[in-house]
């Protein structure tokens, strides 16, 4: 596969892959004080559920260890937490206490310099799982990963790896059931000591700090785990009430150590080095470059977002402005052109459309001459023309050099001072060149551009494209009128004045997108350049994503091309300024940025549906659609279109976008990389017949040449 399509796939896997390990890490956390059905205890050893808090079942052993008389573990759950940790952390150094911290992988990931800060002033680490799922009614497989993935945040973190555990919405030891025992026996066979609690501060409530403080006191001098919780919430009262509780305590002669300090056995710490070290920090340096992403991907959405509101609010203010503007009654351009025109007819290959196409120009109710410019085509496409006989159609055969040159040559042998541009495979209405140059009674106006339509619009793809005529390209095209800074006049349907285009230089093949390149070049010469919505012409959209893919990669490189081109307008004066600081920002803004941001909607719409918060995220997603519905209707209204094909209009945001997205991210490699493309011919299939119509290749109503009509085309 070439290197050009590799690189957007590898973008695209990168960024999803950034976003699914930052969704993963910042997954919800639910609080320790769920409750569980109560299950069968028979399976439990009465040792156990009448032992201590600190249940050991490493090799096999079935044993339960006490706190010792006026020694407290204080145990602190689900953090480390940005907010909260740091204060109980002061609290603690501030009375020279230690405590054991039972840490989730996943907030250990997001701050590991709490959990360096816990070790080194010595406090205890504990693993809480990664994701606090209820490890009961979990496979081992789950288990597995939960404590794997745990160990390994705190290796990259603090350098340690730890033999504690507390299993998620735990209690006392006598609250072990048929559920919860399998799984504390096997967390032993893992290694791990199992801490519970037999003392719980109730924290979590909020009841208030005298209340926190006399849950938390043990009775009569006995040893006790608290069970405290230093993230999960507001924590204000969890951290005062342990700046009252520690004082008064070790007054009454306890001890605050942490676990393996209170039992006086080895530290539950071990160090870990060599690859473990390393994929520690490997982890921990993905999981900030996921966190990084993520904050560039949401300011992102936050850009797109403004953008696509302030170009829908432009789209439909502007447009019924243009619309009100044409439409009044005794609206006019000034004097009436009823001198003929010249069309050129570029064409390659063009066998299948070519026929439909000047046979639609034959019915034209406006004078004109025909110049077909065939590029060197190797399909008879310039002997179908001559085989005709229509007067005023003339064949002009030159060696293939692109579409540039074929317009240019057909410049030349133009007998019109104005000339219609249109593509090979497009079929014109009766009035359409009538309504195209009706503008030029205005000598300001340099170029026009006309209404193209999808005709092979039954087809799914078809009716996407369709949508994005209507409504991207004619409400665009409205709004940059008013704005006098229109990018693009169509190669489908488009007028000139000759004398415009020789200002200019003519049509140049310096970028792909020679049609945007020379509307550029006419504003920077001071030429109006107008919209004619009356003026429609046809034309065959690509069948295939591939044939999708081709001509809208061109489209895209050849505008980013036309942009940098004309780049110096943004400093010069007069016509060329206004423009370069008018219509160069907004086609950058609207063309070439907006597009590549807009998926954004549609990739957070899956991340919120998979990690959170599902209902917010549906909404906010259902609120731009129906913006898009609302524009895309209003479109459909001003071009008096049927609206039955908006049905696909979800569908079409939702899988059309991603392709567009894939095509302009090529565009954008391409370009930085410094490649060019070379002219890209789509396959037709000439289902247009000359009224535009799929199967109609005859415009109702014009009149076929007789036999005697017939005449060599020169």
């Amino acid at each position: 596969m070439p290197l050009r399509f590799l690189l957007p796939a590898f973008f695209l896997a990168a960024i999803l892959a950034m976003l699914m390990l930052r969704g993963y890490v910042h997954s919800e956390i639910l609080a320790d004080h769920r409750v569980r059905p109560e299950a069968s205890v028979s399976h439990v050893p009465e040792k156990i559920l009448d032992g201590g808090p600190v249940i050991d079942t490493r090799d096999g052993r079935e044993k339960s260890l006490r706190i010792p008389r006026h020694r407290i573990v204080l145990t602190f759950d689900d953090g480390p937490d940005p907010k909260w940790t740091p204060k109980v952390l002061d609290v603690l150094a501030k009375h020279h206490a230690h405590a054991t911290f039972f840490v989730t992988g996943t907030m250990t990931s997001r701050h590991p310099a709490l959990v360096r800060r816990m070790v080194r002033e010595g406090h205890e680490v504990g693993v809480h799982t990664f994701n606090h799922p209820d490890l009961s009614y979990q496979s081992k497989g789950r288990i597995d990963r939960e404590l794997a993935q745990s160990q390994l945040a705190l290796a990259g973190a603090a350098g340690i790896r730890t033999s504690l555990f507390r299993p998620p919405y735990s209690s006392f030891a006598d609250a072990m059931d048929n559920k919860s025992w399998p799984v504390t026996k096997y967390i032993g066979d893992r290694g791990y000591l199992t801490v519970v609690n037999n003392t719980d501060s109730e924290d979590w409530q909020r009841p208030g700090v005298a209340a926190i403080i006399r849950d938390a006191t043990p009775k009569d001098g006995r040893g006790a785990v608290v069970l405290m919780h230093d993230s999960g919430g507001n924590r204000a009262q969890t951290v005062a009430a342990l700046d009252r509780f520690l004082p008064g305590l070790q007054k009454d002669g306890y001890r605050f150590a942490n676990l393996t300090e209170a039992l006086d056995a080895p530290s539950a710490h071990t160090p870990v080095t060599g690859l473990e070290l390393w994929k520690g920090r490997a982890w921990l340096w993905l999981v900030t470059a996921s966190d990084n992403v993520a904050a560039v991907l949401i300011g992102a959405l936050a850009v797109i977002g403004v953008l696509v509101f302030v170009r829908f609010g432009l789209m439909l203010l502007l447009s019924a402005v243009h619309a009100r503007r044409v439409r009044r009654p005794g609206f006019t351009w000034g004097r009436e052109v009823t001198e003929p025109v010249t069309v050129l007819v570029p064409a390659y290959n063009e066998a299948k459309c070519v026929v439909s196409t000047v046979t639609s120009l034959a019915a034209s109710d406006h004078p004109l001459e025909v110049i077909v410019v065939d590029d060197g085509s190797t399909d008879g496409t310039a002997d179908l023309v001559e085989q005709l006989g229509l007067p005023d159609v003339h064949v002009v055969r030159q060696a293939n050099a692109g579409k540039p040159a074929a317009l240019n040559n057909g410049l030349a042998h133009a007998s019109h001072e104005i000339v219609v541009m249109m593509d090979g495979d497009t079929v014109f209405e009766p009035s359409t060149v009538r309504e195209l140059v009706r503008p030029f009674g205005d000598p300001r106006v340099g170029a026009v551009a006309g209404n193209a339509k999808v005709g092979n619009r039954d087809s799914l793809i078809g009716a996407w494209q369709h949508i994005e005529y209507v409504m991207g390209f004619n409400l665009d095209r409205r709004m940059y009128d008013i704005l006098r800074c229109m990018p693009t006049i169509p190669g489908a349907v488009g007028a000139f004045r000759r004398g415009a285009l020789r200002r200019v230089g003519g049509l140049s093949d310096d970028t792909l997108a020679e049609d945007t390149d020379v509307t550029m070049a006419l504003h920077r010469d001071g030429w109006r350049v107008v919209y004619a919505e009356k003026a429609r012409a046809w034309t065959e959209a690509p069948e295939s994503v591939a044939q999708l893919w081709s001509q809208r990669y061109r489209w895209s490189y050849g505008t980013m091309q036309a942009i940098w081109k004309h780049r110096g307008a943004v400093v010069e004066r007069g016509a060329s300024g206004r423009f370069g600081r008018v219509g160069l920002p907004l086609v950058s803004l609207f063309t070439v940025l907006a597009p590549l941001l807009a998926p954004l909607i549609d990739i957070f719409l899956v991340y919120g549906l998979v990690f959170g918060p599902t209902s917010k995220t549906v909404v906010a997603w259902l609120a731009v659609l129906a913006v898009q519905a609302g524009c895309a209707a209003y479109a459909f209204r001003l071009d008096r279109e049927s609206m039955i094909h908006l049905i696909s209009l979800p569908l079409q945001q939702i899988l059309y976008r991603q392709l567009m997205y894939v095509v302009l991210l090529q565009s954008w490699i391409t370009a930085l990389t410094g490649g060019r493309l070379r002219w890209q011919k789509l396959r037709r299939t000439g289902v247009l017949g000359a009224a535009g119509r799929p199967g109609e290749r005859h415009v109702p109503g014009a009149r076929r040449p007789r036999t005697d009509e017939r005449r060599p085309v020169a």
